[in-house]
C-alpha cells in the first residue's frame, strides 16, 4: 500500500515555507492506519520487544495500537510536570529554546528491551532525548520505528546508530 497517498501535505503550516506532513488523513482512514499499524508491528515482532515507549502526543497514536496488537506494555514520554508519579527528566534543545522530557522512574524494568514509536522523524531531537530517557532507566532500545521520515533534516544521524524503521521516507 502506497501510504504516502493517505498523507496530506499542508503547505506553509505552521509557518511560511513549511510543507506540513498531516498524518490525520491517514489516520482517519481505517484500512491505512491499521496497514501501518501491521508493518510497524511486524517489525517489533522481529525484535523481541519487551515494551513501547513513545513521546507525547503522537508517539502514543502510533505506538499504543503497537503495544496492544503484541500483548506488551506502553510507557508514555511526557512534557515535564503532566506525569503524576517520581520521574527522571531529560532536557534538550529546540530551534528557539529547550524542551524538558520526562518518564516514570518504574516505567522501564533493567534490561527490557523497548521499542520507541513516534509519527514523524525530522531532526531527532525528541527521539533522541527519549533514548536516554529509556537508557538511564537500563531499558535497551532495539530499534525505533515511524511513519514518515524527513531524511533531508538528517534525524538519523542524532539516534546513535540505533536501528530505524520507517514507512514512507521524504527526500
Amino acid at each position: 500500500m502506497d501510504l504516502k497517498q493517505y498523507v496530506t501535505i499542508v503547505h506553509d503550516w505552521p509557518k511560511p515555507g513549511i510543507k506540513f506532513k498531516d498524518i490525520t488523513t491517514l489516520m482517519d482512514n481505517g484500512d491505512a492506519y491499521r496497514y501501518a499499524t501491521d508493518q510497524i508491528v511486524a517489525y517489533a515482532r522481529e525484535k523481541e520487544i519487551d515494551l513501547i515507549v513513545g513521546p507525547e502526543a503522537r508517539g502514543f497514536i502510533i505506538g499504543c495500537p503497537v503495544a496492544y496488537a503484541l500483548g506488551v506494555g506502553f510507557a508514555p514520554v511526557r512534557k515535564e510536570g503532566k506525569l503524576p508519579r517520581e520521574t527522571i527528566k531529560v532536557s534538550y534543545g529546540l530551534e528557539y529554546g529547550e524542551n524538558v522530557l520526562t518518564i516514570h522512574k518504574d516505567a522501564i524494568k533493567p534490561g527490557q528491551r523497548v521499542l520507541i514509536t513516534d509519527d514523524l522523524l525530522a531532526t531527532g531531537g525528541t527521539i533522541e532525548a527519549t533514548i536516554k530517557l529509556v537508557e538511564e532507566l537500563g531499558g535497551i532500545v532495539v530499534g525505533t520505528a515511524f511513519l514518515i521520515e524527513l531524511a533531508y533534516l538528517d534525524g538519523r544521524d542524532k539516534l546513535n546508530n540505533h536501528d530505524v524503521f520507517t514507512l514512507m521516507t521524504y527526500k
